[in-house]
């Protein structure tokens, strides 16, 4: 029989393995790209490997489109339970996107009852998700991995939608370390708090898809902030300026909705989605 500490040890063990197994699936950048019609591009992921399959034949892929149409406004969702804290990171330029990545406990979310651990935050130019049609200049996720080993959904993804205005606080924050990836593929970025990255609002909109890189797996539960946050275009550039050029614009095409539904968290129903 084992202890609570053998037992707690033997999860963290498990939780650590299966993390670094999606990161090493979607780390490669010279396995897949973004360019429409290369034989790496988007169309052809499925056919790389035999474990992205999904990328062609999944029938929950991401990103989609959040029509408002499609919408369907709800309040028993609950407020997202953010409860993040200071810890230490890694920054790393993957080729295809810039991640920080985080090497002890930076705190996590709460779905449903279970606790999702933040693993990492990267950037997509221009978003991935679109918003009735329209693409926003860049697109944050922030990457959860359940604490559960048997969760009907281990991955739980937070999307920040960003316009051209006023720089962002928390790339700002970033800027100095993100600049000297064009010289090293990563490196050591001290203590990072999630608490820096400005979510703003109470809505957000929730469905059922898949991760947007390979291996495409799906059950990732996203949960999108209906606020629009704000980059400068220099931001923008920095972010496109250090990954290679096949990923300056590192957004996965829109993928079928196949009936999908689209819940928006609004505290005050009465009001409408937009």
């Amino acid at each position: 029989m084992l202890t609570l500490n053998q037992r707690a040890s033997a999860l963290a063990f498990f939780i650590l393995i299966l993390t670094s197994a999606i990161a090493q699936e979607v780390e490669d950048e010279s396995e897949f790209n973004y360019i429409r019609g290369s034989e790496k591009g988007p169309k052809r992921w499925g056919e790389i490997k035999r474990e992205w399959s999904k990328c062609n034949n999944g029938d929950m892929q991401s990103p989609i489109d959040l029509s408002t149409k499609r919408v369907k406004v709800v309040k028993n969702l609950g407020q997202l339970k953010k409860k993040y804290k200071p810890s230490i990171a890694i920054v790393k330029n993957r080729g295809h996107d810039i991640s920080v990545k985080w090497e002890e406990n930076a705190g996590l979310i709460e779905i449903n009852g279970t606790d999702y651990l933040l693993q990492q935050a990267h950037w997509h130019s221009p978003s991935e998700h679109t918003l009735n049609g329209r693409r926003y200049d860049l697109e944050l996720h922030l990457v959860h991995q359940s604490s559960n080993p048997n969760a009907k959904y281990p991955i739980a993804v937070v999307g920040i939608f960003y316009m051209i205005g006023r720089p962002d606080s928390f790339l700002s924050k970033m800027s100095r370390k993100i600049k000297a990836l064009n010289e090293v593929k990563e490196m050591k970025a001290g203590s990072i708090d999630p608490r820096w990255i400005k979510m703003g609002g109470k809505k957000y909109y929730r469905y059922m898809g898949s991760l947007t890189v390979p291996p495409c797996t799906e059950g990732v539960i996203w949960n999108i902030n209906k606020k629009i946050g704000t980059v400068s275009r220099e931001q923008v550039k920095l972010l496109r300026s250090a990954v290679h050029d096949s990923a300056e614009k590192n957004a996965r095409p829109i993928q079928p909705h196949n009936g999908r539904q689209v819940d928006l968290y609004n505290p005050n129903p009465t009001q409408t989605p937009n």
